[in-house]
């Protein structure tokens, strides 16, 4: 089966930078896009940066100029490389890709999510 898993999150000061990883694990993968969602304690998870090969990156107003998305087709990795963090940008953020496996129809997938504190 088709596993999202994490990793990159932790403690950041204001202006800081971190870059988080994910990466689709299973047999017999073809992804459609993959995006990064972000959820702030206690509000809704807000899709922030997405990357498909039909449309290219785009992101939320928030995070533009900030954040970069880059995927790895060939690994099957999204990174999200976030500069200029901000406390508002604090939260968990989580793996989304839509993926179908051994030409089967397209499923959505999430990751566990991976938690992002900026604070001085």
């Amino acid at each position: 089966q088709v596993q999202l898993v994490e990793s990159g999150g932790g403690l950041v000061q204001p202006g800081g930078s971190l870059r988080l990883s994910c990466v689709a694990s299973g047999s017999g993968l073809s992804i459609n896009s993959m995006s990064w969602y972000h959820q702030a304690p206690g509000k809704q998870r807000l899709l922030i940066a997405t990357t498909s090969s039909a449309y290219g990156a785009d992101y939320a107003n928030s995070v533009k100029g900030r954040f970069t998305i880059s995927r790895d087709t060939a690994k099957n990795t999204v990174d999200l490389q976030m500069d200029s963090l901000k406390p508002e940008d604090t939260g968990t953020y989580f793996c989304f890709a839509v993926v179908a496996v051994d030409g089967g129809p397209h499923y959505q997938y999430w990751g566990q999510g991976t938690q992002v504190t900026v604070s001085s």
